[in-house]
Formats: structure tokens, sequence, C-alpha cells
């Protein structure tokens, strides 16, 4: 796998005694990163590490957390913070029309967008199913009918959790469709008869169409049964057309240091899809799902012109009043003096093309 060496901002240059210290050079954030990797082989063939612990930004919860947890019981809003449910944004609308130099999403809902790039429809985490495992069904419907959909032609996944890598919805797809997997996370695929799977680690790329795919970090982790924990890799997906136009996909993270960092990698990032929901309580869950707040300082860190919130309003997952993630995101906005237009803040089902 292509590993690029992280730059650390240290010089290894001695001075003499008596000498001026030596030019430290310019500071690590205006130092550019290594050149982009080469993009890999579709589908193909790789051997990965059994399990990928070393990649966590925290420890996952250990016996003292699982029993606070099972002490204070299950993390769902109390009956004033559901009392939201018939207000959540709900406009499903049809598809904007595109050509190959439209960039265009729609939020299906959750993390599931309809991605139009470079002439390609890609679906991101797909989830039309009404429920997921353990978890109470969805309190929006989908925004875009299956049957609406046209050709896809790839999906991305982040990872492996059931509110992400959803089987039902993708036994509706063609077993050719192209699929771009976070590293370890191919044999899933192909146990499904998937023939088209990408698996990648991060900082590697793949391209399919002239369009690039680029899989970057999340602080996050992954389990799908009980023996599984990190077996397979975690991560968000940078997409980029012949133009240069860029789309990044968080999936599903917590806040840190890996943004500015994709923002170095990748400069002039056109629209950020990122999580805003599933954050209370904090004590639970800080290291692996940002709050509003939390995901508009993800945005600038990344340098992205424009902002699309997702994560919320379609399952209940944790604590947190079903309408705040978004009364919270639009009030960190407008606190950090972002223009208006750039918080693409759209109701499940709607659609926005990216206008140059």
């Amino acid at each position: 796998m292509t590993q690029w060496p992280e730059p650390t901002g240290e010089t290894t240059t001695t001075a003499s005694p008596g000498a001026a210290a030596p030019d430290p050079g310019p500071p690590l954030s205006a130092r550019p990163y290594p050149p982009l990797a080469e993009p890999r082989p579709l589908a193909e063939h790789r051997v990965w590490p059994r399990a990928f612990h070393d990649r966590l930004t925290a420890p996952l919860p250990g016996l003292k957390a699982l029993a606070r947890f099972a002490r204070e019981g299950a993390v769902r809003p109390t009956p004033e913070g559901l009392s939201g449910i018939p207000r959540l944004p709900y406009e499903p609308g049809p598809l904007p029309r595109v050509d190959a130099r439209t960039v265009a999403v729609t939020w299906a809902g959750h993390a599931s967008w309809v991605l139009r790039i470079g002439g390609l429809t890609v679906l991101t985490d797909p989830v039309w199913s009404r429920r997921i495992l353990g978890t109470p069904a969805r309190v929006t419907p989908v925004g875009v009918a299956w049957e609406a959909l046209p050709g896809v032609d790839a999906v991305v996944i982040s990872h492996n959790h059931y509110d992400h890598l959803d089987a039902p919805t993708l036994r509706r797809l063609s077993r050719d469709t192209p699929v771009f997997v976070p590293a370890g996370l191919g044999r899933w695929f192909r146990r499904r008869r998937f023939t088209r799977v990408t698996e990648l680690d991060w900082w590697e790329a793949a391209e399919l169409d002239g369009v690039r795919f680029d899989f970057v970090p999340a602080h996050h982790w992954s389990k799908r049964t009980l023996t599984d924990t990190c077996r397979s890799l975690w991560g968000g997906w940078v997409l980029t057309d012949r133009e240069g136009r860029r789309v990044h996909f968080a999936g599903d993270t917590g806040y840190g240091h890996w943004f500015s960092r994709i923002g170095r990698r990748y400069p002039g990032i056109d629209l950020t899809l990122l999580p805003i929901g599933a954050y209370d309580p904090r004590w639970w869950l800080a290291d692996v799902h940002c709050d509003p707040e939390e995901a508009v300082r993800a945005a600038q860190d990344l340098g992205a012109r424009r902002m699309a919130p997702m994560h919320w309003g379609t399952f209940v997952l944790s604590a947190e009043p079903v309408l705040e993630p978004l009364l919270r995101v639009r009030a960190a906005w407008r606190r950090a003096g972002l223009p208006r237009e750039a918080l693409w803040d759209l109701p499940v089902g709607a659609s926005r093309v990216l206008e140059e």
C-alpha cells in the first residue's frame, strides 16, 4: 500500500555553537503535502492486516464506560425531544438534470446521497431500508424513490456499521456495480457476488471514467458482529472530476486533526458532506460523532467552500432532540461569520446543483 509520511514541521539541521539558529522554514500548515497517490487498479486483489486497531484516534469504550451506559439506560430523546418529528424537513423532488460538467447532490436521508459528478451517479452509504438492526424505524421516509434513480455508476462505503452498510439496499444493485470500500471490507461484498470491488487504504485512490475516488481518514471505528471489531477500516471519500471539482463525503466521524490534513492534501474542496447528529451524550459519543459546532469547525479546517449537513433527522440514534442538530448547525454557521448560501441545510429529498 502507498504510505506517504506525514510532515512533522521539525528540522533536522544542527547549529554549531554560537551560530544563528537555522531557519525552520514555513509553518507546518503552509507546507504542501506529498503528491497524491497514483490511482490503483480497479478491483485489485489486496492482502490486508488482520485488524486496524492502530488507526483508532481514541480507545474504544472500556468496561467502566459500558457499565455507565447500562446504568443510565437507553440513549434516546425525551418525549419532548421526539415531539419535533412532524417538523423534520422532508421535501422530495425530482432529481436535477445534469451533464458531465455538472456536480449535484440529493439527500436521500442519513448518510445516503445521490451524488452526480463527472457524468457519474454515485451513491454514498446507501440505506433505503425502513429499519436497521437495533434501531427504531426511520422517522422520515427515504427522500428518493429507488425506482426514480438513474443508473447507478458507483457506490462508496465509509464503514461497516449497519446504518451505513445496509445489505437489503445493496441487494437491489446489479452485482457488476463498481463499489469502493475501506480496506478489509471487500470480502463482505465478494461473498455477496459483487464483482467490481475496490478496497483502499487511507490516502489511496482509484479512478472510474475520469472521476478520482480518494479514501481519506475519519475519527471512527468499525464493527458488525461480536468478533470483527476494527477488522476493516473506516473513513471518508474525496471525489474529483476532470475539471478539478471536489466533493468530500465524511462518512461517520468525530472531530479531530484529520480534517485539516485532508484539506491541505486536497485543496479546493467545493462541497463537504458532514455529519451533525447522533452526538448526545457527549461522554459516550464525542470521539466518534461530531456535534453541530464541531462539524462547522471541520468544514473550516477542510477549507471547503460549502457544507451540507447529514446524519440527522432520519434515524433516532442518540439522546439529542430530533430538531436540535439543524438549529445548532445554523447558529454555529452564523457565529462563524460564514456565508448563509454556503450552508446547504437541505430537507430530506431535496437537491442542490453546484454553480460555478
